[in-house]
């Protein structure tokens, strides 16, 4: 038969208990425990009384333990021990800390460097939730988020620019490889373009009405379409630097875009529960912000 949890012994008495048992001296028991032997074996007179059992035998030197005493002490030291290993297990475990971001920062920005964020915080577990949703940070447990925004912030929260949005036409080089760079905006009416949620093709090109062209729910997805060399992504020039630079994508078009709202970094202005929330959040602005005028 299980007890209730309220009809437990109270958490002090079992403390004493098994250290008096452990020991068998109210006197060695009271030096472990940092408190007066009196305390002790008022407290192990208690429990005896809690349980209706005699668990030691008062000897003159000293104590012996009951049948039923050793019985209890080794159910007993074996729960210390759990909660002894569950301790140790939850203060060994690294630092939780959650990051909400879109898909397309967390493919393209985040996820790449998640090796030298380890590197730079190894007592850091970054938790990363890759949604367009706008987090609630309580509701939600996240510490710190990046979205695209447009200050001023409620007071309660606390925000960084990490870069506007500047938006290039991209393409995979194996899809232009016969064609002169840059290209002009009507030869590039003439490639099949990639859309994305955002959808500002008719923006960028100054034209009105729809454009034809395979349509993608996430930025990402219209990203992954242009490096296969299915057509042209508008995307903002943070997501394919590297592509960029590696040879991966190539910049089809000189004309850029610069289009609110920006990226920021965001979290309460409370104080953190964990000094690794700063951590992370330093590291954030140090790495994935670029330098804006």
């Amino acid at each position: 038969m299980t007890l209730s949890r309220r009809k437990l012994p109270p958490l002090n008495a079992l403390r004493a208990f098994e250290v008096s048992g452990r020991r068998l001296n109210f006197r060695a028991a009271a030096e472990e425990l940092g408190v007066t032997q009196g305390a002790v074996a008022q407290q192990v007179r208690a429990l005896e009384e809690h349980l209706g059992q005699t668990l030691f035998q008062r000897l003159p030197r000293g104590l012996a333990l009951t049948s039923q005493g050793a019985t209890y002490l080794m159910d007993v030291t074996r729960a210390f021990d759990t909660l002894g290993d569950a301790t140790g297990r939850l203060l060994e475990r690294p630092t939780t800390v959650t990051i909400s971001v879109t898909p397309t920062f967390a493919a393209k920005l985040l996820i790449p460097r998640l090796a030298e964020l380890n590197a730079a915080l190894p007592g850091v577990e970054l938790r990363t939730v890759a949604t367009e949703t706008l987090s609630d940070f309580d509701r939600d447990q996240v510490d710190i988020a990046v979205r695209l925004a447009r200050p001023p912030f409620p007071s309660g929260l606390q925000a960084k620019l990490l870069f506007h949005q500047e938006l290039i036409a991209v393409a995979s080089p194996h899809l232009t490889k016969d064609l002169p760079l840059p290209l002009s905006a009507e030869r590039l009416r003439q490639l099949p373009l990639l859309h994305d949620a955002h959808d500002h093709w008719p923006l960028f090109l100054r034209t009105g009405g729809r454009l034809s062209g395979a349509v993608f729910s996430q930025t990402t997805l219209a990203l992954d379409a242009a490096l296969a060399g299915q057509g042209v992504a508008l995307a903002c020039r943070a997501f394919v630097a590297g592509d960029l630079e590696t040879g991966r994508l190539v910049q089809v078009t000189d004309k850029t875009m610069t289009k609110g709202p920006s990226y920021f970094l965001v979290r309460k202005r409370s104080p953190p529960l964990f000094d690794s929330t700063d951590a992370v959040w330093e590291w954030c602005l140090s790495r994935l912000a670029l330098d804006n005028d």
